[in-house]
């Protein structure tokens, strides 16, 4: 094979990064959601004294602690690559991102891990309202992360508040201005609405397998009826909420923008393009499918704006692979309608009486399952595809960013890592749907401890179609 055919030490850089960092963004993007939605059982089951709040929180606490583990792993094999790969970025973003992810560590995570023992061994070991308090800290630990990350994430997307001192470094002038820089309050909010609804189509769609299976067990029902209520509450705010990401994107990443939109020239009344694919040496878009002026209403709020393309941006700040990014872009939009449909029918049927009774729509919530975690992974390659070829945007390249590694090297860590993580989170997945497929059962309580806990069960079902007497809140 021809030396020129190789991929370089750069290209097998970004390969292996994408690579863990796509796994790992699996797990917190379960994990946050999956936090707020325990704590919200745990508060119904303290407010109610219902059995089937309880049974349904030990069900879920099982998997919650299995994905969590994986995301802690993965997280710390990851971020080794900053010192072995990216040393140059490292170098010149450390007095930056350093205290900002040091934050995350020094208050998230010590949060996460000095209440998960409590959350996850102490429900009959200390009071109710202890252990509640112990689940909303982590829960609370999982979002206070996702800040800090979220912050160091953006500012990378729209630095502010430094200056650059004599070396190339990035040197802290207004922490305000770091912490909030200008897409971050955009970003917080659009990530993790969209972690919500991760864990809303997990949970609806193990909800309505089982229902599959029993159609009256009281358990399956409360998982799908809550997550349908999420679909249904949260999935058009997630639509409103993008479209104010999308507004800031591009204000402050046009070429991005430009790419998710497949606009090479700037128009008036710029089409929203459906279908087609980017030629980024053609400087067209090829086959495209489009809807006339749609791009412009929800770009610029105005049907006769005009929108900016690709050719009257700089060649070198195109992002490097266009096509990679106006299809993730229309991955994530496709399956974000399509759990606003989800959430619409179900809405629609819990009117008539009938969430509980259609196959079809748990069919639909079952296929709709993985969606949440294939859309925030398209987002996220819309997000660090799109910002390409600057690691810091418009001003510090991904090219100048590299260590001073050889590419056999690089390659060599890279299968390293695809053979460990294939075998090591294959297999706690393999798990994770091995605990899903358990059907969701009144708890068997065991031997008496210092606080015993009411365990007792719901164990007379309703009538196969029939309602089941459930909070107002599911």
């Amino acid at each position: 094979m021809s030396a020129d055919l190789l991929p370089s030490a750069l290209d097998l850089a970004r390969a292996q990064f994408a690579f863990t960092v796509v796994w790992h963004f699996l797990f917190p993007a379960f994990t946050i959601g999956l936090a707020s939605y325990l704590a919200v059982l745990e508060a119904f089951w303290l407010a109610t004294d219902r059995d089937v709040y309880l049974d349904t929180y030990r069900y879920w606490l099982k998997i919650f602690a299995v994905a969590f583990a994986m995301g802690v792993v993965s997280g710390l094999v990851m971020s080794y690559q900053f010192g072995t790969n990216w040393s140059v970025f490292s170098d010149r973003t450390a007095p930056v991102l350093g205290p900002l992810l040091g934050y995350e560590v020094l208050t998230a995570f010590f949060l996460e891990a000095g209440f998960l023992g409590v959350m996850l061994f102490g429900l009959e070991r200390v009071g109710r309202r202890l252990h509640f308090l112990a689940t909303g800290l982590v829960a609370g630990g999982t979002l206070l992360s996702a800040f800090w990350i979220l912050s160091a994430n953006s500012w990378m997307q729209t630095p502010a508040g430094h200056v650059l001192d004599a070396d190339g470094r990035f040197v802290p002038e207004d922490w305000w201005a770091v912490i909030f820089n200008p897409s971050f309050p955009y970003r917080f909010a659009h990530t993790v609405t969209a972690a919500y609804l991760t864990t809303a189509m997990i949970v609806g769609a193990v909800g309505a397998w089982h229902l599959l299976q029993d159609r009256a067990n009281p358990r399956a029902r409360l998982m799908f009826s809550m997550a349908m209520w999420m679909a249904a509450l949260v999935a058009p705010v997630q639509l409103v909420l993008g479209d104010l990401h999308g507004g800031n994107t591009y204000h402050h990443q046009p070429a991005k923008v430009a790419a998710m939109e497949g606009h090479f020239e700037s128009v008036a009344r710029a089409p929203s393009i459906l279908f087609g694919w980017p030629d980024a040496q053609a400087r067209e878009t090829k086959y495209e499918i489009g809807i006339p002026g749609l791009a412009s209403l929800y770009l610029a709020h105005d049907l006769d704006a005009k929108v900016t393309g690709l050719n009257d941006l700089p060649r070198d700040t195109w992002p490097t692979n266009l096509p990679l990014v106006f299809w993730a872009f229309r991955v994530m939009v496709g399956l974000g309608l399509l759990m606003i449909a989800l959430g619409g029918l179900s809405l629609y049927l819990r009117r008539k009486g009938r969430l509980y009774d259609e196959p079809w729509l748990h069919r639909f919530a079952v296929a709709m399952g993985p969606s949440g975690l294939i859309a925030v992974t398209a987002g996220w390659v819309v997000t660090e595809a799109g910002r390409q070829p600057f690691t810091v945007y418009g001003l510090l390249r991904t090219a100048d960013s590299v260590s001073p590694i050889a590419a056999p090297a690089v390659a060599a860590s890279l299968a390293a890592f695809a053979v460990v993580y294939f075998a090591v989170f294959g297999a706690g997945i393999w798990y994770l749907f091995h605990l899903f497929n358990q059907a969701p059962r009144p708890h068997e309580p065991g031997p008496s401890a210092d606080q015993p806990v009411r365990t007792a069960g719901i164990t007379a079902a309703p009538a196969v179609g029939a309602e089941p007497r459930l909070h107002p809140a599911e």
